[in-house]
Formats: structure tokens, C-alpha cells, sequence
């Protein structure tokens, strides 16, 4: 397993990653465009992906312009290996040595991934859009629980 920063060459993969999913899946795949995901990683924030044998099996992306997690899939194959709690702790590192500013995110409720957040200390701040949960992370509580 390798974990490394995200290179445009990598968003053809990351793209496979993201519509592999069966949960937060994406209504329609064309709404996250390839150029989306280069904003992302090269002008609004940094990715890391994880490479099993130079295939990408999850990736992550945050996004400083709106102190968002834009992104945290690992494909459903690779699922229950740490892939995930590796890539939420190299970007999360990344994000508060960057700033100390609250950080958050949105994710469907009754999904692994709504208890993967909780278990990693995100605090429900209440409903974003109209179906997703609203999670947040502070810069003080991420030092408290992350070492």
C-alpha cells in the first residue's frame, strides 16, 4: 500500500474510485467532472490517493477555499483495510497545518460512512443541503484525538 499525494494523472482512477461506491453514491456521475477534481487537487486544496500495486483504491481530497472535505472514497473491494482512517488522517494534517479554521463535510445519514466520521470525532452540527448530515472537525479537537 502507498500512500501519495494526488497527481492529475491519477483522475481517470480517482473517477473509477468515486462511481465504484455503493453508499453516497453521485445521482448523476457527470456532476464531478474531471476538471472539478483538477481544481481540487491543484488550486483548492491537495488529494492523496492510496496505490495497491499502481492501481488507485481510495483517494481524498480537501478543499481550503471552503474549509470543506471534498471527498474520502475507497472502493468497495478495498473497504475495512485502514485505507480510509489513513487517507482522513495524512489530509487532515494537511488541512490544520494549513490553518486552524473549522473544517467540514457532508454525507448521507445510516452509511458507513456517517459512523466512520462520528467514530473519528466529527461533531454533527446539523443537516447540509436537504438529506445530508453536517459534520465538522475543529483544529483543537483534531490535536486532542488524532495522536
Amino acid at each position: 500500500m502507498i500512500f501519495r499525494e494526488a497527481k492529475p494523472k491519477d483522475i481517470k482512477q480517482i473517477q473509477l474510485v468515486r462511481n465504484s461506491v455503493t453508499e453516497n453514491t453521485l445521482s448523476n456521475p457527470d456532476l464531478v467532472t474531471d476538471n472539478d477534481c483538477l481544481l481540487f487537487i491543484t488550486q483548492r486544496g491537495k488529494g492523496w490517493v492510496c496505490e495497491i500495486a499502481n492501481v488507485i483504491v481510495g483517494f481524498a481530497i480537501a478543499d481550503l477555499k471552503e474549509n470543506n472535505i471534498w471527498a474520502l472514497f475507497v472502493h468497495p473491494d478495498y473497504e475495512k483495510k485502514g485505507i480510509g482512517k489513513q487517507l482522513h488522517t495524512i489530509m487532515l494534517d494537511w488541512y490544520f497545518k494549513n490553518t486552524t479554521d473549522n473544517v467540514w463535510l457532508g454525507t448521507s445519514p445510516n452509511t458507513r460512512a456517517e459512523t466512520f466520521y462520528r467514530k473519528l470525532g466529527w461533531i454533527d452540527i446539523g443537516l447540509h443541503g436537504k438529506d445530508e448530515i453536517k459534520f465538522e472537525m475543529t483544529y483543537q479537537k483534531w490535536k486532542e484525538t488524532s495522536h
